[in-house]
């Protein structure tokens, strides 16, 4: 198997290409190396590419053809909610225009395999603590929106012209499958924590009164490794026939509070830091996880890495 991987050179892609090249494909990199790590992607064939440039699109059809591609893990977008929401025409352009690019090179070079990155985002704030892939989404953000799109183009290229596609929705990932492959970016909570330890400051908790049992948000938190196992047994399922579904939470199916992942932190560090309680966040439920027993049914796939695991292997990966 040939495997185009966008966005392989960043946190997710990177753990994905690893365990790609395990199996001995043959991977295929697109990056604009905008948060991507060249060193990430060993052997693998790399082309440095915005997706939603004007060219891009010739640009993806002759790679693909010229490396005999045959499946698509589409990770490459821009992912900062709070940064879609001051500028959506980026995101808007940036991921959408993107998708479009990539469908139509697939479309024109007879590739029909996509395992599509998409997130928990596109569901918004569901009133439910345990959500499932059949609840009605609502997007609170233009990064959400933007994934829930990406989502109605595959279903529409289905329709169209055979794609076989997989759109993964992500919920809270953290950990580090390999130290080289560390989180870089400080937007999740554990790196956010770390940051703000490096600097010598107090980690910020943004409400303590929530109806959880320690008063802080609970999220469902899935080992980045665990995840990318998820890429593969997807890539797997689209050469089945039978496919019942085309959409798959991943995540582990329980929660933890922000407090017990602070507690973790303090365990693996062996510091003992003060917490800054801050007000609520707008947009905050209380409670988000993943109901996974569709994609543990029709993949086989399971979480293996616990919240302990998560943090321990974060931690290493910059100690």
């Amino acid at each position: 198997m040939s495997v185009l991987v966008t966005g392989g050179a960043g946190y997710i892609g990177s753990h994905v290409v690893r365990l790609l090249h395990e199996r001995s494909d043959s991977v295929l990199v697109v990056d604009d190396m905008s948060s991507g790590v060249r060193e990430r992607i060993g052997s693998s064939a790399f082309l440095q590419l915005e997706l939603s440039a004007p060219d891009a699109k010739q640009k993806l059809t002759q790679a693909i053809q010229e490396h005999g591609v045959t499946s698509v893990i589409h990770l490459a977008a821009q992912k900062q909610v709070g940064v879609s929401v001051q500028q959506p025409e980026l995101y808007y352009e940036q991921n959408i225009g993107g998708m479009t690019n990539l469908l139509s090179a697939m479309r024109e070079s007879g590739v029909d395999r996509l395992v599509f990155s998409s997130s928990a985002a596109t569901y918004g704030m569901p009133d439910v603590d345990s959500v499932t892939e059949d609840q009605v989404c609502n997007p609170i953000n233009p990064y959400g929106e933007t994934k829930l799109i990406g989502e109605w183009m595959s279903a529409n290229a289905s329709r169209a012209w055979g794609l076989r596609a997989a759109n993964l929705r992500y919920f809270n990932v953290a950990g580090a499958g390999w130290p080289e492959l560390a989180d870089t970016a400080v937007m999740n909570l554990v790196p956010i924590v770390f940051a703000a330890l490096k600097a010598g400051k107090s980690p910020v908790v943004f409400g303590d009164d929530y109806p959880t049992p320690d008063g802080s948000c609970i999220r469902d938190y899935v080992h980045v490794h665990d995840l990318a196992e998820a890429h593969i047994s997807a890539l797997d399922y689209l050469e089945r026939d039978e496919r019942k579904y085309s959409t798959f939470n991943v995540g582990t199916g329980s929660g933890s509070s922000v407090f017990e992942v602070l507690a973790e932190i303090k365990r693996a560090s062996g510091i003992d830091f003060e917490i800054d309680i801050q007000g609520r966040r707008a947009g905050d439920p209380p409670s988000l996880c993943a109901n996974v027993s569709r994609i543990e049914s029709e993949f086989g796939w399971k979480a293996k890495r616990g919240l302990a695991e998560i943090v321990d292997s974060a931690w290493a990966a910059i100690s």
